[in-house]
């Protein structure tokens, strides 16, 4: 007969493995007043173009309060099919063709100050690198691009400003104290476009994120030696 202890210990060391309930990861989502594309891919970790295809969106621009994004593609593993959802049904038997993958960019510091916080180091701001500096002083763009968010609604960056390079690579600089950019402005590599506000801990610091096809990499493999 098994004692009660060792039954205790059983399910202890199951819940210990992921025997409890798991998340699973939202299949769709509701396009709230000043959410942009880039915006609600970058919260979910998605690759912006491969969005505005699911969804057959063009350019991404065709997006409005209360619509409903597919965040997987039609008939892809675990998808849901909703009546909402703007991908129609003939995506699942005609696949659609993969985005060629473009190069990266050539980057530069997005401000002065040492690494304070390394990519992956902490939960949250491990997507990205923390920069120490000074408030208030000069943030760059690391590669020139276009600004497809300036805002304050992401929460956990703070004033955050994403930098389109390409159809690969996006960037991001967060916990500004003042945006001195809009969306739909073109940048050039160096153009000053925030200063520096307070990040985790009320230290001035920049949160600096590079995303591959929307997948947070180690900005340390692209920025140049210093």
């Amino acid at each position: 007969m098994i004692s009660r202890p060792a039954i205790l210990l059983s399910l202890f060391l199951l819940a210990s493995c992921g025997g409890g309930p798991v998340r699973e990861a939202p299949q769709t989502h509701i396009v709230r007043t000043g959410e942009t594309l880039f915006s609600i891919s970058w919260r979910y970790g998605k690759n912006p173009a491969d969005v505005a295809r699911w969804n057959r969106l063009g350019d991404g621009s065709l997006i409005y309060p209360g619509q409903v994004l597919r965040l997987t593609p039609a008939g892809g593993s675990g998808a849901r099919s909703t009546g909402s959802a703007r991908a129609p049904a003939r995506a699942k038997s005609r696949p659609l063709p993969e985005i060629p993958a473009q190069p990266s960019p050539k980057w530069s510091w997005p401000t002065n100050g040492r690494i304070n916080v390394d990519f992956g180091a902490k939960p949250g701001t491990g997507t990205g690198v923390l920069i120490n500096g000074k408030a208030g002083q000069p943030i760059y763009a690391a590669a020139s691009g276009r600004v497809v968010y300036a805002g304050g609604g992401l929460i956990g960056y703070g004033q955050l400003i994403i930098l389109k390079h390409n159809d690969t690579f996006l960037s991001a600089y967060g916990y500004n104290a003042s945006l001195l950019v809009k969306e739909g402005q073109e940048i050039n590599t160096g153009q000053r476009i925030a200063t520096m506000g307070e990040g985790p801990e009320r230290k001035p610091r920049l949160h600096f994120e590079i995303r591959r096809n929307g997948k947070p990499v180690n900005p340390r493999q692209y920025l140049p030696a210093r």
